[in-house]
């Protein structure tokens, strides 16, 4: 009897262990959202816009795209409807901008972060995937070695920085170690993320080095 009530009670140990783990696992790496009715602050960002990568206006006035920044049958493609002055033929003015891309890209994020590698982003972007998920991150920067994303997820939010070395440091993800995210929550249900965020990483690079990254999101929700 005594044997019996000793095995049951290792077993309920081992019980109690493994879900005490398990909602450690689930909780690691995330932060509860802080749902407001109406978040204020300044958010005019949003109403700044851009073009995309590449896209910029040379001296006669003409929005080009960096031939650079494209395969070399799409800069042939492109090279060839420019005339002896460098202009491009007037007849090929539609099909030139069927293939270069000058949308106005809204802001949707403005922050500061101190990561390695960092630049200045202006665009993030969330989509809805079909289990319900949310997921976002950093986009429209070439020069953007470390990206910030970010999961919603049961009203919970998880965050990381991605980074991708150009030099001798190779790829790391630093997973989110403290912080908080306040989102409006009526713009949410009308598909719209409108955050503050103020999130701080896991350096397992330099212990001693400080990860973070602090700002503002208004953007979209995409679907899948």
């Amino acid at each position: 009897m005594k044997k019996k009530f000793v095995i049951i009670s290792v077993l309920l140990l081992i019980g109690i262990s493994c879900k005490t783990n398990e909602k450690k696992d689930n909780s690691e790496n995330r932060i509860k959202i802080e749902w407001v009715e109406n978040l204020n602050g300044d958010f005019s960002f949003s109403e700044k816009w851009s073009y995309g990568d590449g896209i910029y206006r040379n001296q006669n006035g003409e929005l080009r795209l960096d031939s650079g920044m494209v395969p070399e049958e799409i800069a042939e493609t492109i090279t060839r409807k420019y005339n002896e002055k460098n202009r491009i033929y007037k007849d090929s003015l539609t099909e030139y901008y069927k293939i270069v891309d000058t949308t106005h890209i809204f802001h949707s994020i403005k922050s500061v972060a101190n990561v390695y590698e960092n630049t200045v982003y202006d665009h993030f972007e969330f989509k809805k995937m079909k289990n319900g998920e949310i997921k976002g991150e950093t986009i429209n920067n070439v020069s953007g070695y470390s990206h910030l994303h970010i999961k919603l997820k049961n009203d919970y939010c998880y965050a990381w920085n991605d980074y991708k070395s150009i030099f001798d440091k190779g790829n790391h993800i630093f997973n989110l170690k403290s912080g908080k995210i306040l989102i409006d929550k009526s713009l949410f249900k009308n598909g719209i993320v409108k955050a503050e965020f103020d999130f701080n990483f896991k350096n397992t690079l330099e212990k001693k080095k400080k990860l973070s990254w602090k700002g503002k999101i208004y953007s979209q929700i995409e679907t899948e």
